[in-house]
């Protein structure tokens, strides 16, 4: 059966000037109650400011007690690893287990970069810090002592706390670019893209992705995919909503984002029918961004969740 997440909304609060973390906090636990299988934290730093998702989800660990805690995605490159290893083993601990990372490299975008260069990081050399980070802080989880000559230097270097999983927490990549397919079939635990917008699509790429993990030697990866929708009983006016929360999000115009990520919008049904598309085509794990009005959307796709038996 698919598991379904939802994402915490909050670059939505950061934007709309009410960036408490109560109300997040109270959506975490309502997404819980409401059967939901994981809540998920987006991260950046100024290009689209939002709260710290490490810093978030250790908070929802405590006032939730079984859903798997995400995040979509963290951009490991801004990050020093040892650092992270650190954190994220601690988080792992507190939330007895529920952690998944998913990973990112972020877009070539003029923010983006402006991000990276305020982090004091180049951004042409994030992917390599991506992976030559996620290698390093595998090591510091096995709590062996550690010598590393690379980006970083650490000579008989030990770890402490070891997360709660042996080996650390699961690693989901993000992306659907033929580069990302492969960096999640070689290095990843699973594959956690934003595009495509339709299922039989999705499952051609996954099929890409567990060949790569094969000819890697590698188990088969978790299928998720993280979606973006909005319900209303005029098909007209979700689809716009989806469009002005693109819009706003990003500072692009909403069918342009769209184009490259998978969004919709429609009346229940309609919307059911969209996201069964993927269920049918093997998605494991869902991620649920909605566009607005986040108390009415979970509880409406609870109940869609719950007739359409998925």
């Amino acid at each position: 059966m698919t598991r379904f997440g939802y994402l915490i909304p909050t670059r939505e609060a950061v934007m709309g000037g009410t960036p408490a973390a109560a109300p997040l906090l109270e959506l975490a636990t309502r997404a819980e109650n409401a059967g939901y299988d994981s809540v998920w934290v987006g991260d950046s730093l100024l290009a689209r400011p939002r709260h710290d998702p490490l810093t978030l989800l250790a908070t929802i660990s405590a006032r939730t007690e079984s859903v798997t805690l995400g995040t979509a995605v963290l951009l490991p490159a801004y990050r020093n690893p040892v650092l992270l290893a650190q954190q994220l083993a601690t988080l792992d601990q507190v939330s007895a287990g529920r952690l998944v990372m998913g990973v990112g490299i972020a877009a070539d975008r003029p923010n983006i970069r402006a991000e990276f260069e305020a982090a004091g990081v180049p951004f042409e050399r994030r992917v390599g810090r991506l992976l030559e980070g996620l290698r390093l802080m595998r090591a510091l989880w096995r709590g062996d002592a550690v010598d590393w000559d690379g980006r970083w230097t650490l000579r008989d270097a030990v770890l402490g706390p070891l997360p709660y999983r042996p080996g650390g927490p699961t690693v989901w990549g993000a992306g659907s670019h033929p580069n990302a397919l492969a960096r999640a079939g070689k290095w990843m635990d699973g594959w956690l893209p934003i595009w495509p917008d339709e299922g039989p699509r999705w499952r051609r790429l996954f099929d890409d992705v567990c060949d790569h993990a094969r000819a890697a030697g590698r188990a088969r990866p978790t299928g998720a995919h993280y979606l973006t929708c909005f319900v209303d009983e005029n098909p007209e006016v979700a689809l716009q909503r989806v469009d002005d929360f693109l819009a706003s999000y990003y500072d692009v115009p909403g069918p342009v984002m769209r184009k490259a990520q998978a969004c919709f919008g429609g009346n229940a049904e309609q919307t059911a029918d969209w996201i069964e598309g993927f269920v049918n085509a093997g998605v494991e794990h869902v991620v649920l961004r909605f566009a607005g009005d986040h108390v009415r959307h979970l509880e409406t796709l609870a109940e869609l969740r719950a007739r359409r038996g998925w």
